[in-house]
């Protein structure tokens, strides 16, 4: 017998719903398979507890039900509260033959929760009812979000997708898998898999619509004389030319080594800010170089 969805969450019977949600939010981040890779097992099976258990108090409909004791811990439905045959004696001795007859007893509304609303003649068959979405947040690292990835996702449920995350993908991003989420009922099709994008900040890269910007440190002797240096774009590592007296703040674009945009079909650029580092240790033959330099070479740059 599966236990009292209150407890296994921990929370009292008269929690408000969003007290729930918090709490079970926690409890799934702190279990998932994914975060506790030295006993994956155990973790899993708390994880399905946890989940089995919001499942019916997480769903206002099914919270309602539970709590009058129509449908037991696994969500099903308890002896006497079984559904009523069209002609048939309800499950108080009372007739189920029609509508106003289960209006009369208060009976049309538990019906309606347990088996998703009735037939205009009465208590028959269920409608089909589509499966509902499954919603999940998956974290990705900015480089995989940018060139795409293939990722294993195990959904709140226990259950295990294989996730082809395209390229380009941005965060806050949800992908839709067609048929992953919960069975439907009756037949009807199941519902969807709706993953939420989470991409994780880089140390070197940031994004601006389909550009990425970098800031690349140079050295005073190649700001002054030019160099070629090489630089990370998220395709890999690629030339730039660093013209004779470039300063710092000087931005570079490289064409297409942005993101690309499936929607468009094109891809951004790569902007490239230079900035000027100067040695950890200014050395006396440096100094003496500047110092000769600044009495023939004096300038202001604050001047406008």
């Amino acid at each position: 017998m599966a236990e009292d969805p209150y407890k296994v969450l921990g929370v009292p019977r008269d929690a408000p719903d969003e007290e729930i949600r918090r709490v079970y939010r926690k409890l799934a981040k702190q279990l998932h398979p994914d975060l506790n890779p030295s006993n994956p097992a155990a973790s899993e099976e708390r994880f399905k507890k946890v989940s089995s258990a919001y499942d019916i108090v997480g769903d206002p409909v099914k919270r309602k039900q539970y709590d009058r004791g129509e449908i037991d811990a696994n969500g099903e439905p308890r002896r006497g509260y079984q559904r009523a045959q069209a002609g048939g004696a309800g499950p108080f001795g009372g007739r189920a033959g029609g509508a106003r007859q289960g209006e009369e007893f208060g009976f049309g509304d538990i019906f309606s929760d347990l088996f998703g609303g009735a037939r205009a003649g009465g208590w028959g068959e269920a409608d089909a009812t589509r499966g509902r979405d499954v919603r999940y947040t998956l974290e990705i690292d900015f480089l995989e979000a940018a060139t795409g990835a293939k990722k294993r996702v195990t959904m709140p449920d226990g259950g295990v997708l294989d996730l082809t995350v395209p390229r380009g993908v941005s965060d806050g991003q949800v992908l839709r898998l067609k048929g992953k989420g919960s069975p439907g009922v009756r037949g009807s099709e199941a519902g969807d898999a709706l993953v939420e994008i989470k991409v994780r900040p880089h140390p070197q890269f940031s994004r601006a619509g389909d550009d990425v910007a970098l800031e690349l440190p140079i050295t005073i002797d190649e700001a002054v004389l030019g160099a070629k240096v090489e630089v990370p774009t998220v395709s890999g590592r690629v030339q730039l030319t660093i013209p004779k007296g470039t300063g710092s703040g000087r931005v570079f674009r490289l064409k297409g080594k942005g993101v690309h945009n499936s929607t468009t079909g094109s891809t951004g650029d790569q902007l490239v800010t230079v900035r000027i580092v100067l040695p950890q240790t200014i050395d006396d033959e440096l100094a003496y170089f500047m110092s000769e330099w600044r009495q023939s070479h004096r300038y202001d740059p604050r001047k406008s």
